[in-house]
């Protein structure tokens, strides 16, 4: 089995209601989010695939919908706030942890064809979440 890797950076805000501690308040993140694609065989170039088939992949999809964007979960009382002052937003079935969208990046990279092993949200330098599917 082959797997490449490509790292891609952005930023993001969110909070999560249900959470305990200082993650329930408004905050943000400078994430780096690690793709990997498998394949059992290389193709004609030698490769699993360009890396910057995946990197134009991924960067579609982050730089339209996380990107500097403000992820709520859909039930979040300061949505009607932002919506009352235009503020862009993007609210979501499920409260908006790196778990949550590790695997948004995993289901639109796989949907764009990519055989995807894995994807990794570092949310900070010692802290990340992984999705997979088995």
């Amino acid at each position: 089995m082959y797997i490449i890797t490509k790292e891609v950076y952005f930023c993001y805000g969110h909070r999560l209601m249900n959470h305990p501690g200082k993650c329930r308040n408004l905050h943000g993140h400078s994430v780096k989010a690690s793709i990997s694609i498998k394949q059992n065989q290389l193709n004609d170039q030698g490769m699993v695939c360009d890396f910057s088939d995946v990197k134009d992949c991924v960067d579609g999809f982050i730089n339209k919908v996380l990107d500097h964007n403000f992820l709520l979960h859909k039930e979040d009382p300061i949505i009607p706030a932002l919506i009352a002052n235009n503020e862009q937003f993007l609210a979501i079935d499920e409260h908006p942890t790196a778990e949550v969208l590790s695997k948004m990046i995993y289901n639109h990279v796989k949907q764009q064809g990519f055989n995807v092993d894995q994807v990794v949200l570092w949310e900070t330098a010692s802290a990340n979440a992984c999705y997979r599917e088995e």
